[in-house]
């Protein structure tokens, strides 16, 4: 069976316009992304002066490393993408109690989870995937921590 020229110009035109629309979802996605990572950083660093037991620290102390990572592996892939880096994401509010804010992050971070796993699943660029794995697989690692701390409470 032959298949028109026309048709195959029509078929590569809506991929193209598709790709191009998914990039662009894409992108938006990853400045959300970004600018969460940023917001979770603070929020960890925050929480980490509600506590003086040196187990809880650890785990909050783990978290953050791993949201400063994931910025930073995000915004370089941002950079990669659009050529720019996102700037200026706000902090949030201070946490001002440890089993709320456990409770909080638990839910922030099972939300990461399911976020990054739907971005995983239109990556426009072999580059992502990584970051992306890697972010996905931590932020369930810290809904595990979270957890812990919360039941612990």
């Amino acid at each position: 069976m032959k298949i028109s020229p026309f048709i195959g110009e029509v078929t590569l035109a809506y991929a193209r316009k598709k790709a191009k629309r998914s990039g662009l979802l894409f992108n938006e996605q990853l400045k959300k992304a970004i600018e969460e990572e940023y917001r979770a950083f603070y929020f960890y660093k925050y929480m980490l002066k509600l506590t003086d037991d040196p187990y809880w620290q650890s785990f909050i102390k783990h978290a953050m490393e791993d949201e400063k990572s994931h910025y930073e592996m995000f915004q370089q892939l941002h950079y990669m993408l659009t050529g720019q880096f996102v700037q200026n994401p706000d902090k949030p509010k201070p946490a001002t109690n440890l089993k709320q804010a456990a409770k909080d992050s638990l839910v922030d971070e099972l939300e990461a989870t399911e976020f990054y796993k739907e971005m995983l699943l239109t990556i426009p660029i072999p580059e992502a995937y990584n970051p992306l794995f890697i972010a996905m697989h931590d932020e369930m690692e810290h809904a595990i921590r979270f957890s812990t701390i919360y039941n612990a409470l």
